[in-house]
């Protein structure tokens, strides 16, 4: 049984109405968070359309306010605006769809205004814009818009979609906008395409950039803007129509030969139960001498199951494998095989990983299948080869074999050591310094160090090589 202490909705029960609204007095003061929150929940028990006031008075002056947001105040930002969704979702929706649908456009109309003065690096308020999107399609299947109507105001909203916010509103929406709705969308974004576009004077050209290849007229990135967003919005109505003609219809020949856009154009006709065409799709392109990504090497094996080619498609599967260690490939290709024929070709594939070129490649593939036996085998192989600049790796393969293979951790850990210091990479010594002392503890597991040093004999080493990097000995307390 929880102490009466714990923080929970049944122990604040006993304080009673009267002591808890003095408490949220008191904690509100001076939050003006806390503050909208209650008054909020003040309003709800009223009526929803008390509710949708507070929500739209707090919108209103999210949108009025001028004041830059950097990346201090991005998560009371994400919090004050996270807080009106959640209440337009979860309150407003439940009682009055059909007003919250429109407070929820609203909503997602302060994306322009927020991303203009907003330092967003780290995506963390467009994914708010993003998740409003799903809610969108979600209130909108329970409210009853005309499919025309939505379907126009879609086509705006696309229109103005400078940052991104609307990047998923197709998708979300397309339950809500049904045959009619789409078709409506369709047909202005072909009416869009075929408007004539105005085109300055020389004196009216507006240069917006400078890169290396030259200026960036402000008339000719937006022409390529608009572009971008009718084929875009075109492929996501003809994906939400299951037309697949009209998906490979927007894209031109020479796209057609990018290996993502051919695994694209390849996928939809496998669904569409087209394996011929698919399979011509996608080798339209021509992928020798070059590495190929992983949806297209994808598409094609699943070509060639759907035309029943099913040994050509284990060949390839293995063929990827060897050329890229992708265990997405090798997983596929074991799970095809016989019961027993699956341990003998997981060894041959361990084989092929222990003489793969790019140790720090094979070094991944072993620590994520996982074999850490196999990983410290490598290292011990290929210890000469490991860069120790890829601490990304090699810090977590410490981490996952200082248990077991004491002696592995410890090649690892020194080659970052080394790195660091051989490069005199100052900013990184304390790291290193912790690394040497995790050296020493491992130290103590080591029964033979074989070819390697000794601890002692390695700090000694160091010491020789690096006596003058004062910064490092320190952090490291020798």
């Amino acid at each position: 049984m929880a102490p009466k202490t714990t923080l929970n909705a049944k122990n604040l029960e006993l304080l009673g109405a009267e002591r808890l609204a003095e408490l949220l007095i008191e904690i509100s003061t001076g939050s003006a968070a806390t503050k909208r929150r209650l008054r909020i929940e003040l309003a709800g028990t009223q009526s929803s359309a008390e509710v949708t006031r507070e929500v739209t008075k707090r919108l209103s002056s999210i949108e009025r306010s001028r004041s830059m947001i950097n990346w201090r105040r991005v998560k009371a930002l994400k919090s004050d605006l996270e807080t009106q969704r959640h209440v337009i979702v979860d309150t407003i929706a439940s009682s009055d769809p059909d007003e919250a649908l429109e407070v929820m456009w609203r909503f997602m109309g302060l994306a322009r205004s927020i991303f203009e003065r907003c330092d967003d690096g780290n995506g963390t308020i467009m994914n708010v814009f993003h998740q409003a999107c799903v809610d969108l399609g979600t209130i909108a299947s329970a409210a009853s818009p005309h499919p025309r109507l939505l379907g126009e105001q879609t086509f705006r909203a696309l229109q103005d979609n400078d940052h991104g916010q609307y990047d998923r509103l197709i998708e979300n929406l397309s339950p809500a906008l049904g045959a009619e709705g789409l078709d409506r969308l369709k047909s202005l974004f072909d009416d869009w395409a075929k408007a004539p576009v105005d085109t300055p004077t020389e004196a009216g050209l507006v240069v917006i950039g400078w890169p290396s290849s030259g200026p960036v007229y402000e008339d000719e990135f937006n022409l390529r803007h608009r572009d971008r967003t009718i084929r875009s919005a075109l492929e996501q109505i003809a994906d939400a129509q299951g037309d697949v003609d009209a998906f490979i219809a927007q894209q031109s020949e020479q796209a057609r030969s990018v290996p993502m856009i051919a695994a694209e154009i390849a996928q939809r006709l496998l669904k569409a139960g087209r394996a011929g065409e698919a399979w011509d799709a996608i080798n339209r392109i021509e992928m020798k001498g070059r590495q190929s990504p992983f949806e297209w090497e994808k598409a094609r094996v699943d070509a060639l199951e759907a035309l029943g080619r099913t040994d050509e498609a284990q060949a390839f599967r293995w063929q990827c494998f060897e050329q890229s260690l992708n265990e997405r490939h090798l997983r596929a290709f074991l799970k095809r095989l016989p019961d027993f024929d699956d341990l003998e070709a997981e060894e041959n594939a361990f084989d092929c990983v222990s003489h793969f070129s790019d140790v720090h490649q094979a070094l991944a593939f072993l620590l994520s299948w996982p074999a850490f036996d196999r990983a410290a085998t490598l290292i011990r192989a290929r210890a000469a080869e490991l860069d120790g600049d890829h601490y990304e790796l090699l810090t977590p393969a410490s981490e996952d074999l200082q248990e077991k293979y004491p002696l592995a951790a410890t090649i690892v850990l020194r080659a970052m050591i080394d790195f660091t210091l051989d490069r005199a990479k100052s900013s990184r010594y304390r790291f290193a310094a912790r690394h040497l002392v995790e050296c020493e503890r491992l130290s103590t597991k080591i029964c033979d160090f074989d070819t390697f040093a000794s601890h002692p004999g390695y700090v000694a080493d160091l010491r020789g090589k690096h006596a003058k990097k004062a910064g490092f000995w320190a952090a490291a307390g020798q």
